[in-house]
């Protein structure tokens, strides 16, 4: 019977997307992809350096009458190029830990704004 363990690499920026799993005598090693949340939202603010506040709204069903309402939550993420613009759809994925609040990354921009429309969230 072959034991697995899981190599650790080297901290980075980037969020990682596979791991590399070996077997003990070291002949067979393969790609095991890492589960990460991801989640759709509007940035609503893009005042910081490297980083955007974005809104991603869901529905929820109340307890008593089972009436649908609608939520939001703000998360700020990391945006090492500042692409994307107050107004757009963006793609958001989870991250390790990079400051105090921020725990989620930009993975792509779905839809850029039309025109500046002032989102209040």
């Amino acid at each position: 019977m072959t034991e697995t363990k899981i190599k650790k690499t080297a901290k980075t920026a980037a969020p990682k997307t596979a791991a590399k799993v070996a077997s003990v005598s070291g002949a067979a090693e393969t790609t095991v992809k890492l589960h990460r949340r991801t989640m759709v939202g509007i940035v609503v603010s893009d005042k910081m350096m490297k980083t955007r506040v974005v809104r991603v709204e869901r529905q929820v069903r109340e307890g008593k009458y089972g009436k649908y309402t609608t939520t939001s939550n703000k998360f700020k993420i990391h945006d090492e190029n500042n692409q994307c613009k107050t107004g757009d759809m963006v793609s958001i994925i989870e991250s390790r830990p990079l400051s105090r609040e921020k725990r989620w990354a930009l993975q792509e921009i779905l839809r850029k704004a039309t025109n500046a429309v002032l989102v209040k969230g």
